[in-house]
């Protein structure tokens, strides 16, 4: 006999303390452009979100260390 499913159904985003925001959203889509057009080299998806004008939170053009700091903060 199959077991039940646990109830209530985990939400993937229901541990966020807040929305995303307007640039957050920005970052996601570009990341997700970028995977989607084949960036898949942490390099070459740096440098595709670059290109499309997604720039860091302090507005600097993103490196691939600041990239991965961001990323890491905003999954904290």
């Amino acid at each position: 006999m199959p077991r039940p499913l646990p109830d209530p159904y985990l939400e993937p985003h229901q541990t966020r303390s807040a929305p995303p925001t307007e640039w957050e959203d920005q970052l996601a889509d570009a990341i997700e452009a970028g995977f989607a057009a084949g960036h898949w080299e942490l390099d070459a998806l740096v440098a595709f979100v670059r290109e499309h004008g997604v720039r860091d939170p302090r507005g600097a053009e993103w490196t691939v260390e600041s990239f991965q700091a961001e990323l890491a903060r905003l999954g904290a």
